[in-house]
């Protein structure tokens, strides 16, 4: 059985006017390593790549340590207290930060709602469109963003899985402009090329895309874009095979079967979803699941 946890933010601490940014100090990041060591094993990337049928038929608890964004806190953090106790993870990082040296929309909303309350940025988007959302929209919102208020949720919801996506860069990015250099946030963000070369050598480094769209609600041509682009550029760089894809997102809508067909064409090995759940013998490696780390023991949310 392989159990896989999942981190994003990993920083001293969680301060802004708006709560946007949700994550794990190291404290509480080494706790919990420390906890999922109890319940299983912590394994490493190349153990899985290497003998992943064994392992989900096994009755033995793996356990898998990812992160995703590709986020430099994740490397001057989260890096050190792994090495410290022994432990491994993937990190899976999107190639536009380093080349195209942008910042991920997604990332400038999150940016952005530390700043500014959700209704004015709803305000700013029905300037230029009127889309409303469903019940049951406003439900699955909820439900996929549950650690944000209903209407942060809604508002996430809205620009993740609504909104034209070309549409959403540019509204969100003349927004950014107005409170950010673009240029500061990217070197202070995402870890730099060195440090995704030092990853790839550990065998710890793995894709979450070029640009981190939610795969399944774009066409075929683009996904597959977005699915090689980021395999070559990262093997380019490193000159390190990439094997595992992380689906941002990684819910039901945007890992669909086209999705992960095409990862598999492109020569991904394994992919992870956000769908919860361990893993046990499955006919598609790469359409794994993952708990959010806050689920799991030692989490906020374990009881």
């Amino acid at each position: 059985m392989l159990t896989v946890s999942n981190y994003h933010y990993i920083r001293p601490s969680y301060k802004a006017n708006y709560p946007s940014i949700f994550g794990v100090t190291p404290d509480a990041f080494k706790n919990q390593i420390q906890l999922l060591k109890t319940i299983g094993d912590i394994i490493t990337p190349l153990d899985v790549l290497n003998d992943i049928e064994t392992i989900l038929e096994s009755k033995n608890n793996y356990i898998l340590i990812t992160f995703d964004d590709g986020l430099k806190e994740q490397y001057n953090h989260a890096l050190p207290i792994l090495e410290e106790v022994d432990a491994s993870a993937i990190f899976f990082a999107n190639s536009s930060n380093t080349k195209e040296e942008k910042v991920s929309t997604v990332h400038k909303i999150h940016l952005l709602r530390s700043l500014i309350d959700s209704t004015s940025i709803f305000n700013r988007i029905n300037e230029h469109s009127h889309i409303v959302l469903t019940s049951s929209e406003k439900k699955t919102a909820q439900s996929i963003y549950s650690y944000d208020s209903k209407l942060s949720a809604e508002l996430k919801y809205l620009l993740n899985y609504k909104l034209d996506f070309k549409l959403q860069e540019e509204l969100i990015t003349t927004l950014f402009n107005d409170y950010f250099e673009e240029s500061e946030v990217l070197q202070s963000l995402y870890m730099n090329k060195e440090e995704l070369k030092d990853l790839a050598q550990k065998g710890y480094l793995g894709s979450h895309t070029h640009n981190h769209y939610p795969l399944g609600l774009i066409n075929r041509e683009a996904i597959t874009f977005e699915l090689n682009e980021s395999k070559s550029y990262f093997e380019a760089l490193t000159e390190c095979p990439i094997k595992m894809v992380a689906y941002p997102y990684g819910t039901k809508e945007a890992v669909t079967k086209e999705v992960s067909n095409i990862a598999k064409q492109v020569g991904y090995k394994l992919g992870f979803t956000t769908n919860k759940g361990s893993n046990t013998i499955s006919d598609d490696y790469l359409v794994l699941n993952r708990f959010d780390c806050n689920d799991l023991i030692g989490g906020k949310n374990s009881k």
